[in-house]
């Protein structure tokens, strides 16, 4: 990507997603090493792509193992063969004829305990894969807005000491929100994220602590970013002061 010298301290995104030419990066590393704020604003970069990537990463249910081996000491056995003692002989020919359907009925009661973990784990996998599918767009989005050629970078504090930045692309259509620092809402409330069209301030999505998020609406044309703590599940228009109102460069 090219930008004007000017906008250098707008290439921390860029430069932690790797997302520059190799000479770019050499004088952008350059000027890193003169900039403290740039060098902690592309590690925060650095740090929040890592957090998102490690999202895609799902475990298999822990306690697939255990019903498994569980449905496996259920199947009965045959029993073993005995002498050729003719009494024995019959006693256990008998013990056989009654075990031959014991066993199958315990084989078919196997099949069908494997055959209901099966489907489940089938849709577990399914979710997992939606899942990990939708953080790959998240990052892709997110990606794109903090290497957009016409990306705007807003900083912010708000009222309860955290660290925001606001990166916006009017190509893309697209905000990402970041936060460093935000305590944790108060049991049923939740952090509420806003843009600000011509005076009203519309519903954007919500943060639930610190990370990166991808502000949802048209943020091409917003005048602001808001931020407010909201009743848990969010409301239609902020019901409190704004922790911090952000305003777009033009």
């Amino acid at each position: 990507m090219k930008q004007h010298r000017g906008d250098v301290h707008g290439l921390a995104a860029a430069y932690a997603l790797n997302a520059m030419a190799a000479d770019e990066r050499d004088m952008f590393a350059v000027h890193l090493r003169q900039c403290a704020a740039c060098r902690q604003e592309a590690a925060e970069f650095e740090a929040t792509a890592a957090r998102l990537a490690a999202a895609t990463a799902q475990a298999p249910p822990a306690a697939m193992k255990q019903r498994t081996m569980a449905a496996i000491d259920g199947v009965r056995q045959l029993p073993p063969r005995l002498p050729a003692a003719t009494p024995i002989a019959a006693f256990a020919a008998a013990v056989r004829r009654r075990a031959v359907p014991l066993t199958l009925a315990a084989c078919l009661a196997a099949a069908a305990t494997f055959a209901g973990l099966a489907a489940r784990q089938h849709r577990q996998n399914e979710e997992l894969q939606d899942r990990a599918r939708q953080a790959e767009r998240r990052i892709d989005d997110i990606s794109g807005v903090l290497t957009a050629p016409d990306a705007r970078t807003v900083h912010g504090r708000t009222g309860n000491g955290a660290l925001t930045t606001v990166v916006a692309s009017d190509r893309q259509n697209k905000a990402v929100f970041t936060a460093t620092g935000l305590p944790a809402p108060a049991a049923g409330k939740t952090y509420q994220l806003w843009l600000e069209h011509g005076g009203t301030m519309r519903p954007a999505g919500f943060i639930h602590q610190d990370g990166i998020v991808l502000v949802e609406g048209d943020a091409a044309g917003a005048g602001a970013v808001g931020l407010t703590l909201e009743p848990a599940g969010g409301s239609a228009q902020p019901t409190t002061p704004p922790l911090v109102l952000m305003a777009l460069p033009a």
